[in-house]
């Protein structure tokens, strides 16, 4: 009987063991249905590579993520590595959500081996680094193939200009008898990437600049002609307008739309859709080309301490590695964040247009992303919805864009 229960006690031990010697951290994510099941896929490599880690994870909708992250982490019961918009870490930062990343483990030759440069400039807030990609975005133009036949284009040609994209929308879009849209010849959707179409993109191309070097002052105001050439798609041009089909996406993969500009994370929904697509650089105005750099980041909460913190940093590692960055590409669509992988794809029908957009990408420094997009996209409303002046809607959009930025540097001392 002794023997019997020094044997229990025994296998009982070992048991414990194995239960209490793993270190498990929490990993939250939005729901975003090709993310969530490479992360799974990624969590049981992860943790064949490290049996003593076990990663929990975990989703929420978009809409009510960074109110769960808000509650949850001051009170200790929120993620140890959270997955976030790089455009949030301000806000993030200055709420208390994030720690910095340990340098000695993310040095500036970790990122510069690593990343491209605007990942390390769009992860610093501060001076401090918190946060690093798996992968990175850009936008181009897709374009319906079919729809370009019918409407007898080349269907190899998409549009290289601003003046060519307005004369080639033109020809794809149809009306009804009432003259309303039944295909839209581009989709213009500002909730979409429009904001950042016209920040980033037509702001620059037009001769102005967003924002000045430091990101205090707003200057977009500047070339209204950016706005102007946007709403005058929907006003003038009658090619498109938001909502149609309920949002751009909807529009373009039901084929209600036949061009749109987008993201290359949208590629796998695309493919699965069964889209005869292609896929081209942003058109240029004058010459002159621009783009937008967007990336999600993950980093570790500001409660994350000890064992649980060193299995955070293999975590962060694992996601960033190359085979990682590679398996992202194909499961998720969005580009490796490591210069020399994505080189590989640089030549790539779908994949090429976007990395050669990253060459002269801006990724915007966002102190309040919510906020700044609905200030862009308000701008639109006024000018197609109330009949105001691009002139004056860009106009009233820096000023209370400027008023966001202004309370945000104040509130850290700047």
């Amino acid at each position: 009987m002794k023997r019997y229960l020094l044997v229990t006690l025994a296998i009982l031990l070992v048991l414990s063991l194995s239960v209490f010697g793993k270190v498990k951290i929490v990993y939250w994510q939005y729901y975003f249905e090709t993310k969530v099941k490479a992360i799974d896929e990624l969590i049981k490599e992860f943790q064949k590579l490290y049996p003593d880690i076990e990663v929990e994870h975990v989703t929420f909708p978009y809409e009510a993520f960074n109110e769960k992250v808000a509650a949850s982490v001051p009170a200790g019961t929120g993620p140890d590595v959270v997955n976030l918009y790089y455009g949030w870490i301000p806000k993030y930062v200055t709420s208390g959500y994030l720690q910095p990343l340990p340098e000695n483990q993310f040095s500036d030759e970790y990122f510069q081996k690593n990343f491209f440069l605007f990942v390390a400039k769009g992860v610093e807030f501060m001076g401090k680094r918190y946060a690093i990609p798996i992968a990175v975005r850009s936008l181009a133009l897709f374009w319906n193939k079919d729809l370009f036949k019918e409407a007898k284009l080349d269907p190899e040609k998409p549009p290289r200009t601003l003046q060519e994209l307005v004369e080639v929308a033109k020809k794809l879009t149809k009306y009804d008898k009432q003259g309303n849209i039944v295909q839209a010849g581009l989709a213009t959707q500002p909730s979409g990437q429009g904001h950042h179409w016209i920040r980033e993109v037509l702001v620059r191309q037009f001769g102005g600049s967003p924002y000045n070097e430091d990101y205090t002052k707003v200057t977009y105001q500047d070339v209204p002609a950016a706005l102007k050439f946007y709403t005058d798609l929907i006003t003038v041009h009658k090619v498109g307008y938001p909502g149609f089909m309920n949002d751009d996406i909807t529009a373009f993969t039901s084929q209600s739309a036949a061009m749109n500009i987008d993201g290359s994370f949208r590629i796998a929904a695309l493919k699965k859709a069964g889209i005869n697509f292609g896929v081209a650089e942003l058109p240029e105005h004058n010459g002159i080309k621009s783009n937008f750099a967007s990336f999600w980041v993950n980093g570790i909460t500001s409660t994350c301490t000890g064992e649980k913190l060193d299995a955070a940093i293999k975590f962060l590692k694992f996601l960033s590695s190359e085979k990682v960055m590679e398996m992202w590409l194909e499961k998720v669509g969005e580009l490796p964040a490591n210069p020399a992988v994505a080189q590989k794809y640089y030549n790539d029908p779908i994949y090429g247009p976007f990395l050669k957009g990253l060459e002269y990408a801006h990724a915007t420094f966002f102190v309040d992303e919510t906020a700044q997009r609905k200030v862009m996209m308000d701008a639109v409303d006024k000018v197609w919805l109330k009949g105001v002046s691009p002139e004056q809607a860009f106009k009233e959009a820096a000023q209370e864009e400027q008023a966001i930025l202004d309370k945000f540097w104040k509130s850290v001392g700047k």
